[in-house]
């Protein structure tokens, strides 16, 4: 199912920088940082969670395959890697995608305790 109101069922090849037969890839629009990219199933499913096991295997294959591309083109010293399930989660668009975030040293104060940071203070512990 897509709608036409989402805008991850309604990207343009040129927005695509890497794809398999279930999943693509591309940069994010507001991006934390350089490098910053989606892994979105072509299906229309609003969480992680709704997600079929061929669908799961795929995005895992870009995240890799993503990771080479960001590697080459960025060099970052690690990364993040999330999805936001659900409203209270900080979910907007609700269509599955998993963030791939490059990190770069010192681009934060303090990196330690990385996506706990979701909940401030509970991130340094």
């Amino acid at each position: 199912m897509t709608t036409t109101l989402c805008p991850f069922c309604n990207i343009t090849d040129d927005e695509v920088i890497l794809k398999n037969s279930l999943a693509f890839v591309r940069y994010d629009k507001f991006p934390v940082n350089k490098g910053h990219t989606l892994i979105i199933p072509y299906r229309h499913v609003p969480s992680y969670f709704d997600l079929t096991v061929d669908e799961s295997r795929a995005i895992n294959e870009l995240i890799l395959d993503a990771k080479k591309l960001i590697e080459n083109e960025y060099k970052p010293n690690g990364y993040n890697l999330g999805t936001n399930i659900g409203v209270a989660a900080g979910q907007t668009v609700m269509h599955v995608h998993t963030h791939l975030i490059p990190r770069y040293n010192n681009d934060v104060n303090e990196p330690r305790g990385g996506v706990r940071g979701v909940i401030p203070e509970k991130k340094i512990y």
